[in-house]
């Protein structure tokens, strides 16, 4: 059984910063992209960073330049460092790993529980 637990979320005030981290354990062969996703009320969830094997990055829009985003390889864990937070940043967050169980097999999403973000003064 496969699990994503994620740490870091909290309260922080505009203009601060959090480190988010997300650790996947369990009977895992490889693991592909990584990344984190976002969910505020009442909206969509959306892409706040994705990072390949290789370490190719993408970010959400609103995102490029304030997150990074990083995995340790050898243990199956994603970062995501954000700085100069701001309000419109408050979500719940979730770290996606889209995992291989064997080695033919295909890779498949697999969800944390999520991490709550507060940006507020």
């Amino acid at each position: 059984q496969v699990q994503l637990v994620e740490s870091g979320g909290g309260l922080v005030q505009p203009g601060g910063s959090l480190r988010l981290s997300c650790a996947a354990s369990g009977s895992i062969f490889s693991i592909d992209a990584m990344g984190w996703y976002r969910q505020a009320p009442g909206k969509e969830r959306e892409v706040v960073a994705r990072i390949t094997p290789g370490g190719t990055t993408n970010y959400g829009d609103s995102m490029k330049g304030r997150f990074a985003i990083s995995r340790d390889s050898a243990k199956n864990t994603v970062y995501l460092q954000m700085n100069s937070l701001k309000a419109e940043d408050t979500a719940d967050y979730y770290c996606n790993a889209k995992i291989r169980l064997f080695r033919y097999s295909q890779s498949t999403d697999y969800w944390g529980q999520g991490t709550q973000v507060t940006v507020s003064s």
